[in-house]
C-alpha cells in the first residue's frame, strides 16, 4: 500500500472511531481480527489435553462447538465460540475463513437487530472473494439502518476495491441527502459528519481535491470542535504540496483531538507513516470481547449454555 493510501486509511478509520466517545460500539473489522493476537473466546470450550499443540487445541474446541450445534442449532454461545475459534485458526490457515460464514449467517438471522453480525458476515464473504454476497450483506444492514457507519464504510471500501468510485460517492451522497429526514424520524440515525468524512476520503483518493475540501469545510462549519474534518483538510492540502497551508491545520487537529490520536496526527504532519490503522481505534471494548465477534455493548446477552455443552 502506498504512503499516500496509508494516510487515507487512517482518516477512514477515524471517520467511525470517535463514535465510541458517544457510546456507540465500533466492532473490530474482520480483516484486522485475523491479524490480532490474543485468546480465543470467553465461550465455554471443551477440555483440552495438556500435551496437545495449539493447533490441536483449536480444532478440539471447534469440534466441541460443532457437537453442541448438532443438538442445538440455535445455541448462540456455541455459534459465537465457533466463529472465534475459526478466526483464530484462520491466522495460520486462511482456508478456515470459509467455515466462519455459516455460523455468522445463523447469528445474523437470529439477531436481526444486531448489525455487527451482518457486517462481520459481509467482511468474511469479502475475504473469500464473494463480493456480491458481501455487498448484499452490507445493503441488508443499510436497508434497516441507513446510517450504520460500519456497513457504510464496509460497502464504500468494497465499491472502491471494485474500482467503482462513482457508486461509492453516490451511496454516501444519497445517505447525506436522506439524513435530515432519517434524523427527524429517529434522532441519531445518521452521523452526518462521519459520512462527510468518508465522502471526503473518496474524493481525495480520486484526487478530486476541490470537492474533498468543500466537504471537509462543510463538516468543520457544522462542528468546530471535531478534529477529524480538520485533519482531513490538512491531508488534502499536504497531498497537493501545500504544506504551509496544511501545517496550521495539523496543529489545530492535534489540539482538538483526544490524547490517543495526537501522536498519529503529529506523524502525519511530518509526512511519516502512522501506526497501523487499528491503533487509532479507541480500545474501549471490555476485555471479554472476542476478536471476531460483535462487542458486548452491541451484542445480546448470551443464552444460557446447555448442560451438555462441552
Amino acid at each position: 500500500m502506498s504512503k499516500q493510501r496509508n494516510r487515507w486509511v487512517v482518516i477512514a478509520v477515524l471517520s467511525i472511531a470517535t463514535l465510541a466517545f458517544v457510546g456507540v460500539s465500533v466492532i473490530v473489522p474482520f480483516t484486522e481480527a485475523l491479524q490480532n493476537k490474543g485468546s480465543v473466546a470467553s465461550s465455554p470450550s471443551p477440555s483440552l489435553s495438556p500435551s496437545a499443540s495449539p493447533k490441536e487445541d483449536l480444532e478440539a474446541q471447534a469440534k466441541g462447538y460443532e457437537l453442541v450445534l448438532q443438538r442445538e442449532p440455535d445455541n448462540q454461545i456455541a455459534l459465537r465460540g465457533l466463529v472465534d475459534t475459526r478466526i483464530a485458526q484462520s491466522r495460520t490457515d486462511p482456508s478456515k475463513i470459509t467455515t466462519i460464514i455459516a455460523p455468522l449467517e445463523k447469528l445474523a438471522k437470529l439477531n436481526p437487530d444486531q448489525s455487527n453480525y451482518s457486517v462481520l458476515l459481509a467482511q468474511a464473504k469479502q475475504q473469500v472473494g464473494d463480493r456480491e454476497g458481501a455487498a448484499q450483506a452490507y445493503r441488508t444492514v443499510l436497508e434497516t439502518n441507513r446510517g450504520d457507519m460500519n456497513a457504510l464504510k464496509g460497502l464504500t471500501d468494497l465499491l472502491m476495491q471494485q474500482e467503482r468510485p462513482e457508486a461509492a460517492i453516490g451511496l454516501l451522497q444519497d445517505t447525506l441527502k436522506s439524513a435530515d429526514e432519517a434524523n427527524k424520524a429517529k434522532p441519531g440515525t445518521v452521523d452526518v459528519i462521519s459520512v462527510q468524512l468518508l465522502l471526503g476520503q473518496v474524493y481525495a483518493t480520486q484526487q478530486r481535491y476541490d470537492e474533498a475540501l468543500a466537504v471537509y469545510d462543510k463538516a468543520v462549519q457544522a462542528n468546530k470542535e471535531d478534529f477529524r474534518p480538520v485533519l482531513g483538510k490538512a491531508l488534502v492540502l499536504q497531498d497537493q504540496g501545500k504544506n504551509e497551508e496544511a501545517q496550521p491545520l495539523f496543529t489545530s487537529a492535534s489540539a482538538l483531538a483526544p490524547a490517543q490520536y495526537k501522536d498519529q496526527i503529529n506523524q502525519l504532519a511530518t509526512g511519516q507513516l502512522p501506526s497501523p490503522a487499528a491503533s487509532v481505534v479507541p480500545s474501549a471494548a471490555p476485555s471479554e470481547a472476542s476478536p471476531g465477534a460483535a462487542s458486548p455493548a452491541a451484542s445480546p446477552a448470551p443464552a444460557e449454555a446447555s448442560p451438555e455443552a462441552p
